[in-house]
């Protein structure tokens, strides 16, 4: 007994230790950060004001380190995020907005069942938005050295939007990685896509209007192409060359014409799709989870889904977002 409470009072004294010396160094960095955020068109008044409790949080670091899309299978995935209970949900929004929605849909050119499924995976229909400290979120991983050059970027971002009052500072609460918002947009994306519909000089991410018109500006903006196919699910033969296989959303390659790869796909025929569309295969599970076969579950991706992953870079969020959309198509 004697032994484990040693134990114990060594673990905490160590992990002390450890944070007490990421806050030292924190600190040190948040200086000097100061001097860059003001060579970058940020006041000091803005920065005193937005980054004075500004904190470290070791559960970020956690959270950046444990993702589900590094370790959940896909049937796992999409299922958790694609329940009847999701679509309900997402029903009871859509009929109490019905009539702007569909005025969003014909204006952006984007299907309402596609802002509906990123909406409902992103935050639930809006009922999760985060309740972590944005500045504080972005401040730690830009001190952490995995990402640091991406969320010191993203970081002044945010700042230069709330010293241009295009953002209100005190409602930055949001997930952990620093998105913000129904739709959970990161800084840069809100300072190219997102959109002031209501007119009344500021872009409100957590309401309605802004939130579906940012959205949808941002996923038509990328190319997204209204009534195309997103994904199908397939079963590959067992000569197709390895060469074709995706296994990382960073950048999908072997991109063919859908009438190439029909010929590693186990009954083809009663496939009906364009012949002419572009497409690649993704193998999701491979690289992620533990003696996965190589060639399932398998999935014929198109141009449509490779949008979904500008979005956000994960081969099963992408999959995800397809079958609720998909699903909603059937019930609307």
């Amino acid at each position: 007994m004697k032994i484990i409470k040693k134990f114990i009072i060594l673990f905490l004294f160590f992990n002390t230790n450890i944070l007490y010396a990421n806050n030292v160094s924190f600190n040190d960095w948040l200086k000097n950060f100061k001097i860059y955020a003001l060579k970058n068109n940020i006041s000091e008044q803005t920065f005193d004001m937005t980054m004075s409790n500004v904190v470290f949080l070791p559960k970020v670091i956690k959270y950046d380190r444990f993702q589900p899309e590094f370790y959940e299978d896909t049937k796992t995935y999409i299922f958790k995020r694609t329940s009847n209970l999701k679509i309900k949900q997402g029903i009871k929004l859509y009929k109490s907005n019905e009539s702007f929605i569909k005025i969003i849909d014909k204006e952006f050119s984007v299907e309402k069942n596609l802002l509906l499924a990123l909406m409902g995976i992103e935050t639930n229909f809006g009922t999760y938005v985060g309740k972590m400290d944005i500045l504080s979120s972005l401040a730690t991983l830009s001190f952490d050295k995995r990402r640091s050059e991406f969320f010191t970027k993203e970081l002044i971002t945010i700042l230069q939007l709330v010293e241009s009052q295009k953002i209100d500072h005190n409602i930055l609460y949001g997930s952990w990685a620093g998105a913000f918002g129904y739709f959970q947009f990161m800084p840069s994306t809100i300072e190219k896509y997102a959109i002031d519909y209501d007119n009344n000089e500021i872009i409100e991410l957590k309401s309605i209007k802004d939130s579906f018109a940012s959205a949808a500006n941002y996923i038509n903006k990328i190319g997204w192409k209204k009534n195309q196919p997103c994904f199908i699910k397939v079963s590959l033969k067992k000569n197709v060359p390895r060469k074709l296989l995706n296994t990382s959303a960073k950048k999908l390659h072997n991109k063919k014409k859908f009438s190439y790869l029909k010929k590693y796909i186990k009954n083809s025929n009663n496939i009906s799709i364009n012949n002419d569309l572009i497409s690649s295969i993704i193998t999701p599970d491979k690289d992620i989870i533990p003696n996965s076969e190589s060639l399932e579950p398998a999935y014929v991706v198109f141009e449509n889904y490779e949008k979904i992953l500008q979005w956000n870079r994960s081969l099963r969020f992408g999959l995800a977002v397809c079958t609720l959309k998909d699903k909603f198509e059937n019930v609307l």
